[in-house]
């Protein structure tokens, strides 16, 4: 029979078989294409999940930084010959000159110690809560810092460096793990209310690698936005809404057409990608940080409602609901930058009354780490969360002058982490019988930093950064991982 077609246009009928194949196949052939696309961006993603060097125990850290210097030999270091030498001269031969003071005559801890745990661990009664979690606690008693001085010895234990300009340990890590989450930072940030700590923002920095690991700070105030400028302000209002979206996407347009003649540039693929988790920060933070749907023992847990307790509490509330969401780093303040006491000094560095600001910042410090070890434990996330809690330095054995005080020091401090892999209940490492210096096993942030990446799966030695003629690491040429307080 003629046809009204030339044959090369003829349709015949299909049968049900032949259309569900090619169906099929066109849906097989979008699915493809959404796979190439999210693999081209996670080529050139630099926060897309990356494999660790070995299996990890942990996938998120939880770091709570004490600035100002907490002193070891009251909280953490049980020296019951520093109690027996009370009142007597530490230095008799007036040879040694602390960081801001000569010695005073020795000066036992201001809280008694008690065994607590199946482990017997000292703690002293400055902790009453975090003391019924030291099962769960591995403490580094050696620790040493290379500088007396707060913003260098703030950026050594951040950093590695006493030099500002290196990456963070937070940076580190999201530069080797990437992110695990699609709709907040990798890397965050709750400084204390009060306001930065000694050395400002350089202590979650990027330094030299790409600025995208750098820390995103949250603020922690229930009354103010999350992140600062993430809304636009009242007069950019008609932009809000559909309207927005419509300038997001003519924005996304222009971004990816400038991308597509500029293939294997990375830095253009970072700038989207940074720009485009800013769009949706808009709706992750802001619930992210509404507690509103967190159960009243739970606020009770954190002691929201207290004046004082409160805002650490938040703190560490809000850590936990951010490593629940995906976050790899969380980095929380105990304390802001250092200022002339008025009721209180703002952070641990305590030269003139420690009972005052110890006093004041023990029971913070205590309410809110046991609440957070508690919280993830009972939540099943501590196996895969690695908590820390460190200072940048400790505090002198020797009374600062006559007066109720301790003066800096960078010979012996003590760090402690908890889940993520560490063993409970152990420690490593000791002072001298005064705590006046690391005596058995010094170590320096290298190995704690060592042995914090050997957890998350990462070999200090091989994650590194070529800068400047040199292959940089967190650990510099130094650092043993602690292998005697692994699970």
């Amino acid at each position: 029979m003629a046809s009204a077609f030339p044959r090369p246009r003829h349709k015949s009928f299909v049968s049900r078989r032949d259309f569900l194949h090619h169906l099929g196949g066109g849906f097989g052939s979008i699915a493809l294409a959404s796979l190439l696309h999210a693999e081209a961006q996670a080529a050139t993603n630099p926060l897309s999940p990356r494999q660790p060097h070995h299996a990890a125990k942990a996938k998120a850290v939880i770091q709570i930084f004490c600035p100002g210097g907490l002193s070891h030999v009251d909280t953490w270091d049980y020296k019951p010959e520093l109690a027996k030498r009370q009142g007597k001269p530490f230095d008799p031969d007036g040879k040694l000159q602390f960081f801001a003071s000569k010695p005073g005559n020795c000066q036992g801890s201001w809280w008694p110690f008690r065994q607590h745990g199946e482990c017997g661990r000292w703690i002293s009664d400055l902790f009453p809560k975090l003391a019924q979690r030291v099962d769960d606690m591995a403490f580094i008693h050696s620790m040493q810092s290379k500088s007396a001085l707060h913003g260098p010895a703030m950026f050594m234990a951040n950093s590695g460096y006493i030099l500002p300009g290196f990456p963070s340990m937070g940076a580190w890590v999201t530069y080797g793990l990437g992110s695990l989450s699609d709709d907040l930072p990798a890397f965050v940030v709750l400084p204390d209310p009060r306001g930065l700590p000694p050395g400002g923002v350089i202590n979650w920095g990027a330094g030299f690698l790409p600025a995208i690991h750098q820390g995103t700070v949250l603020e922690t105030d229930a009354g103010k936005p999350p992140i600062a400028d993430l809304f636009p302000p009242k007069s950019f209002a008609n932009l809000s809404g559909p309207s927005e979206q419509k300038s997001r996407d003519f924005l996304q347009l222009l971004n990816r057409d400038h991308a597509a003649h500029r293939e294997g540039n990375s830095e253009l693929e970072a700038r989207i990608a940074a720009y485009e988790l800013a769009a949706r920060l808009q709706l992750s933070a802001p619930e992210a940080t509404d507690l509103r749907g967190e159960t009243a023992v739970t606020k009770q847990l954190y002691h929201l409602d207290h004046e004082d307790l409160g805002p650490f509490g938040r703190q560490c509330l809000l850590a936990r609901r951010l490593v629940e969401r995906g976050v790899r780093f969380v980095q929380i303040y105990c304390g802001a930058e250092n200022t002339t006491a008025k009721k209180i000094r703002p952070n641990w560095d305590s030269h003139e009354d420690l009972v005052r600001d110890h006093g004041y910042w023990g029971p913070v410090l205590d309410s809110g780490a046991a609440a957070l070890l508690t919280d993830l434990k009972s939540r099943g996330l501590l196996d895969s969360t690695l908590v820390l809690c460190t200072s940048e330095f400790g505090r002198q054995p020797a009374a600062q002058g006559s007066g109720k005080g301790r003066d800096h020091n960078p010979g012996a401090f003590t760090a402690w982490m908890a889940g993520g892999g560490s063993k409970g209940g152990t420690a490593y490492g000791s002072t001298d019988e005064l705590g006046f210096k690391a005596a058995e096993n010094p170590a320096y942030s290298y190995e704690l930093h060592a042995t914090a990446l050997h957890l998350l799966g990462l070999d200090h030695e091989k994650l590194s950064y070529y800068h400047n003629g040199i292959q940089r690491r967190l650990t510099d040429v130094h650092g043993e991982v602690i292998h005697d307080i692994l699970a």
